[in-house]
């Protein structure tokens, strides 16, 4: 078999074989295949697409290029849940402790912030102490103690997703949904769940920025786990606003607090409400959304959700301190606010650039190499369809750095548009669910 072959198969719009596919990734994963070749195969792709078998295939054969987490030892029906990234998403840190707290195993494996939207990883280390490279045998323990642990994806899992991610980013070929599918599925088959509740975003703040597109995503990965024998549910969300009223990494740990102290913000717990009850359903917890929601408000008014996440924190090494009393958790000294110049209301917000202001003050990745600082972030005081005063703060911004924090307040400006009448109001953050 060679590569010159299959990527002139796939020029030329033939379906490729199970063996094929096993060829390319194999060989690129052991660097038998080069770059310039894979990068010819991944245009191919983008052009001419994959059916739900090829689909399939690929995703498997990137689930098994490394090691796979072997859940067998957990007791229970292991259900997970992946979002496809937004701005101001902390729902892991909320559903999570939730759910576990009703007595299902949450063995989370997720990942740092990717480009504009936050990653739950970096959020999690604003916490003192908190180690997020705990060993495989520790978190299969904890999540038999605790029903819950939450870390970092290890380097060999799926190392061919992280190989052709690097090369898709830099070869224009990232916005094709068998390659978007794949990616996130590989990880999520390798994570060893039975169950995966998906969150894919949709709105400007998202990467799939239409309803027909995130549908289109959410289908393809639905069929590839179904294929692959586990129970699956995406739930299409909308993006196009921040979710909840905080953004950074301390800030959103801080929000998520506030949320198990029964005080979350009214979008952001309906989206958690959604998908904690398919997480319980799944688990066998709950017989339907009513009953999944009634042990949900049960949960997070007796306050077992919250002693959860103080559970969570000290098992893995973090000071419960943060989460009894979040008030101390860090936040940037100067303040900076974004008034309103008139009276009105907010008509519509550009979600991506909130993101891009949040890392304007340092508080994501931009590189690989570049640090974060964990303590920046920005308040929304004002969201889409409330109205402002003249002088009234619009958005309240942290900084570390004056010249940062003008920096995002220029681009936090260009984020937010104003009308003299009141938009109509959104009726749900739930676009579709696709089963």
């Amino acid at each position: 078999m060679r590569m010159y072959d299959v990527i002139e198969k796939k020029k030329r719009g033939g379906k490729l074989t199970k063996d094929e596919i096993e060829f390319v990734i194999d060989g690129f994963t052991n660097g038998e295949i080069p770059d310039y070749q894979m990068s010819a195969f991944l245009m191919a792709v983008w052009f001419n697409g994959m059916d739900k078998e090829e689909t399939y295939e690929l995703t498997m054969s990137m689930a098994n290029s490394g090691n796979r987490l072997d859940l067998g030892l957990i007791n229970g029906i292991k259900v997970d849940k992946h979002s496809t990234g937004g701005v101001g998403d902390k729902t892991t840190l909320i559903i999570g402790p939730i759910v576990a707290a009703l007595g299902v195993p949450v063995a989370k494996m997720s990942g740092r912030g990717l480009g504009h939207t936050g990653g739950t990883i970096d959020k999690l280390e604003s916490i003192e102490g908190f180690n997020t490279s705990i060993s495989t045998e520790h978190f299969i323990n904890q999540v038999n103690d605790l029903h819950i642990a939450i870390a970092g994806q290890t380097a060999n899992l799926a190392p061919a997703d992280k190989k052709i991610y690097a090369l898709r980013d830099v070869t224009a070929t990232v916005d094709n949904v068998s390659l978007i599918a794949s990616s996130i599925m590989s990880k999520k088959l390798a994570s060893g769940a039975d169950a995966i509740v998906l969150d894919v975003k949709c709105g400007n703040g998202a990467f799939m920025k239409d309803l027909e597109s995130a549908n289109s995503l959410a289908e393809e990965m639905v069929s590839i786990g179904k294929m692959a024998g586990k129970k699956m549910t995406a739930i299409i969300t909308d993006m196009n606003e921040p979710l909840g009223r905080y953004v950074g990494n301390s800030l959103e740990i801080y929000e998520a607090v506030l949320c198990l102290k029964g005080n979350g913000d009214k979008k952001l717990m309906e989206v958690c409400n959604v998908l904690a009850s398919y997480m319980l359903i799944f688990a066998g917890v709950a017989k339907d959304e009513a009953e999944a929601e009634k042990l949900i408000k049960e949960t997070i008014e007796s306050g077992k959700a919250l002693e959860k996440l103080c559970q969570l924190v000290k098992a893995q090494g973090g000071d419960e301190k943060y989460i009894k009393n979040e008030g101390i958790l860090p936040r940037a000294h100067k303040k900076i606010e974004f008034l309103a110049k008139n009276d009105g209301f907010v008509s519509k917000m550009d979600t991506e650039l909130v993101g891009k202001a949040c890392l304007a003050l340092g508080g994501g990745r931009l590189t690989k190499e570049s640090t974060i600082d964990l303590s920046v972030g920005i308040y929304l005081n004002k969201k889409t369809g409330e109205e402002v005063k003249a002088g009234q703060a619009i958005a309240t911004i942290y900084s570390s750095d004056e010249k940062k924090g003008i920096d995002a307040l220029g681009i936090l400006e260009k984020a937010y548009s104003f009308s003299s009448d009141k938009p109509v109001e959104q009726i749900s953050m739930i676009k579709n669910i696709v089963s």
